[in-house]
């Protein structure tokens, strides 16, 4: 067979994982040839295709990013471009397409199956908000740098008597504040799922201070405020999928935060740094696991499904419930987290 691949949305660690395992099983186990479609749904447009041998992806396995490169293009409501994509997939005789992205780059991967392209998906996303697996690889490599971020800025919070917000990824959930919060200490932890009282707020970070003169608050980007509709944005800019570009909503809570309860606060915002870098050692194992899955998906001919982990097994699930909507933080974590605050 020959297989074509492709990297779609924000770039994520554990792609090359991905991408290794899928070559090193389509050639090594079924004498599948793989072409590598460059920056994603944008290369199957402009026929960005290279064919990817052992040798190309030789050493790749530490390395961050992806070495198909990536991007935002969105095809949906452009029947113009649906219908090149399903031309160029014809015309370059692939068998089949594996497409490795989040939601965005899923919808597209169900847009192309409904039209008759034999697609799987394999679900990425740091921020794990995916629905119908457990964890999607390159949330734990971001937590682990979140959750280290968290412990070097306690020690300057300390020695400062200050409160320091910490402002992290996740538009829609809150999974990264959650678990980097628990595992980094965090005094207070600000989710999209569950708009916060600054006022309610203040009053435990006020009571802390009585006996503990410093603390950490980690606020997920998408995070509201009650009573508030949308988002703290840093442009209303909108990208392909009809995202704005989210982001200041840990400076403002920072002023409110020190105008109510006189205490010196500064926030920090880690951004890009989250998604940057090697991925660990999980991270690897389940980028691994779901190339190695997603081949033989291929050869078993389960078109229009996404490899999925459930417990510790892998599983095939259709594109269509895993888009349905995102994964949201468990409301039990929360209450664990809770235990916790101030």
């Amino acid at each position: 067979m020959k297989l074509g691949m492709l990297t779609g949305g924000g770039d994520c660690p554990g792609l090359n994982a991905v991408i290794r395992a899928v070559v090193r099983k389509a050639i090594g186990s079924y004498g599948d040839t793989v072409i590598g479609i460059r920056n994603g749904w944008k290369g199957l447009l402009n026929d960005e295709l290279t064919e990817l041998k052992l040798s190309t992806v030789s050493g790749i396995l530490p390395r961050g990013g992806t070495i198909l490169g990536t991007s935002r293009t969105n095809p949906i409501g452009k029947p113009e471009m649906m219908q090149t994509i399903l031309d160029n997939i014809k015309r370059h005789e692939l068998d089949a397409v594996i497409a490795i992205g989040g939601d965005d780059t899923l919808r597209v991967c169900n847009e192309l199956h409904q039209r008759g392209a034999k697609v799987v998906g394999v679900p990425k996303t740091i921020d794990n908000d995916i629905a119908e697996t457990d964890y999607t690889f390159g949330f734990n490599t971001a937590v682990q740098i979140v959750t280290e971020a968290i412990d070097r800025l306690h020690t300057t919070a300390e020695s400062h008597h200050r409160i320091i917000v910490v402002e992290v990824m996740g538009r829609h959930t809150g999974w990264i504040a959650v678990m980097s919060g628990l595992a980094g200490g965090a005094d207070a932890i600000l989710v999209p799922e569950h708009p916060y009282d600054v006022d309610h707020l203040c009053g435990i970070l006020k009571k802390r201070h009585e006996t503990k003169p410093f603390s950490i608050v980690v606020v997920a980007e998408g995070a509201l405020e009650k009573g508030q509709d949308e988002p703290v944005v840093q442009s209303h800019k909108l990208d392909e999928f009809g995202h704005v570009h989210l982001g200041g909503v840990g400076s403002v809570l920072a002023r409110q935060i020190e105008e109510r309860t006189g205490i010196q606060t500064r926030v920090t915002m880690l951004g890009y740094i989250q998604r940057g870098g090697s991925p660990t050692a999980y991270d690897r194992i389940l980028g691994t696991r779901f190339g190695v899955r997603a081949v033989e998906a291929v050869h078993e001919g389960e078109f229009g499904r996404m490899v999925a982990l459930k417990g510790e097994k892998l599983e095939l699930v259709p594109l269509q419930k895993a888009i349905r909507e995102p994964k949201k933080v468990d409301l039990e974590l929360m209450k664990v987290a809770e235990v916790f605050y101030g």
